[in-house]
Formats: structure tokens, C-alpha cells, sequence
């Protein structure tokens, strides 16, 4: 009954639960929908963990950093792994197998350090701001939990597996049209609430989860035409590219 559960557990945070013992499509389906919900305890503690550095005086800058290195940390930066990964492929010029070994192989090259250092930049000093507002901490847990419904995109029927083995290749196709579509309206729904709790004008929100979910449909398209799917490191840049998006939509005042 909680395959779905446990599973994204095991994939998303660092919370230690018993894995699945079957894994098929429903189960990666479960998952995938799951994604914004289970990564709460993570993305609560990261949201407090800045409130508190704000309490005892420290900068907004690194209230931000606070709260950056926790998500981080309870998501074993997995996704920061997959932004800079999925940079430096599509960006190596080589054909698909040449960039799916890019991809795969780990290194670190200066396109993706030059993206993860702009991505945490962003990151960190969006959320230092967030954190500073009257129920700052709760917009920042729900924007960054919120980001996790650009896996929907990567998850999508119709869209393939770059590889047959992976990440990728366990929940490509699991996701059917109208559930991504219901999990966009519930996160705007949540991110927006939240804003107008903080007292942001709902527009700016609203505005940041269209942006969001353009650019996850977007690196979507581009997976799919320069690698011929998705993998476990597009998912990750997803989902990175939506948090920083939705922590700059929720800076602006």
C-alpha cells in the first residue's frame, strides 16, 4: 500500500525506509506523485533552520545559505548532481551516446560548475529573503517542496528512457496527462497561499509556477531530442531549475 511512499522516500531524501519489494509502473507512479509530499520533513527543517539563523542575527545571505545546505544535505544533493551532469552533456557537442557517457560518467566539467554555482547563487540569496518575511520559513518549505512537480514533466506518458537501466528508465511513462496537470494546479495552489500568508501579491507566485513549469516542460522537449529520453540526471536538473525559479518568483516583493 506505501510502495509509492517508501520509494520516493528512499529516492528523494535521506530519511532511511525499508525499499520496495516490487517495483513496477503503479509503484513509480505512486512515487513520482508522492514527491512533493514526502520531501515536507526536509524542506520544514531547511525553512526553520533559516528562521533560526535570521533569530540569532546572521545575515540574510547566509540565512539562505542555511536553509540551501539542509535541503541539500536531506536530498544528498542529488539534484544539484543532475543539473550539473545534464549541463555539461548537452553541452559537450557530442551525438547521444557520447553525451548519455558525458552524463553518466560524473565529472564535473565548467558548464555545469558555471550552472551550479549560478543555480545556488540564486537559490541562497532568493531564499535568505523568503526566510526574512513574517511565515517565511513555511513559503520557503512549500516552494522547495513544491519544485519536486517538475518530475511530473520527466515522468510523463509518451516520454521515453535515454537508457534502459537507471532512474530514468524506472519512472519514464509513469505519470499520465491529467495527474501532472492536478499536481501543477495543487502546488500553485499551495505556493500561492503561502505567499499571500507572507504577504506577497498572489500575482508574483502565480506567475513563478507557470514559469516553472515552461521551463520543466522545456528541458523535457530537449531531453528528449538530444538524448532520445529522459534519465535520472534530467529529472534532478528539473527539479533544481523549478526550485530556483519558484525561490526567485517569491524574493520579489
Amino acid at each position: 500500500m506505501f510502495a509509492g511512499t517508501r520509494l520516493a522516500l528512499g529516492l528523494l531524501t535521506i530519511i532511511p525506509v525499508r525499499p520496495p519489494a516490487d517495483l513496477n509502473a503503479s509503484v513509480a507512479r505512486r512515487a513520482m506523485l508522492m514527491a512533493s509530499l514526502v520531501v515536507l520533513p526536509v524542506t520544514v527543517l531547511a525553512g526553520l533552520a533559516g528562521w533560526g539563523a535570521q533569530v540569532i542575527g546572521m545575515p540574510i545571505a547566509l540565512a539562505g545559505v542555511v536553509s540551501i545546505a539542509v535541503v541539500a544535505l536531506g536530498t544528498r544533493a542529488m539534484h544539484l548532481d543532475g543539473l550539473a551532469d545534464t549541463v555539461d552533456a548537452l553541452g559537450s557537442g557530442r551525438d547521444v551516446e557520447g553525451a548519455l557517457h558525458v552524463m553518466k560518467a560524473g565529472d564535473i566539467g565548467p558548464m555545469g560548475a558555471t550552472a551550479l554555482i549560478l543555480v545556488l547563487v540564486a537559490e541562497v540569496l532568493a531564499a535568505g529573503v523568503v526566510v526574512a518575511r513574517p511565515w517565511g520559513w513555511l513559503y520557503l518549505a512549500v516552494l522547495v517542496a513544491a519544485s519536486r512537480v517538475a518530475l511530473l514533466f520527466g515522468c510523463l506518458a509518451e516520454i521515453p528512457a535515454a537508457r534502459p537501466e537507471g532512474l530514468g528508465a524506472l519512472v519514464a511513462g509513469s505519470v499520465p496527462l491529467v495527474a501532472l496537470i492536478a499536481g501543477w494546479l495543487l502546488a500553485g495552489a499551495a505556493v500561492t497561499a503561502s505567499a499571500v500568508l507572507t504577504g506577497q501579491p498572489y500575482w508574483w507566485p502565480i506567475s513563478a509556477v507557470v514559469l516553472a513549469a515552461v521551463v520543466s516542460a522545456a528541458l523535457t522537449l530537449t531531453a528528449v531530442k538530444r538524448f532520445g529520453g529522459i534519465t535520472g540526471d534530467v529529472l534532478g536538473a528539473q527539479v533544481e531549475l523549478a526550485a530556483a525559479v519558484l525561490l526567485l518568483g517569491a524574493a520579489i516583493a
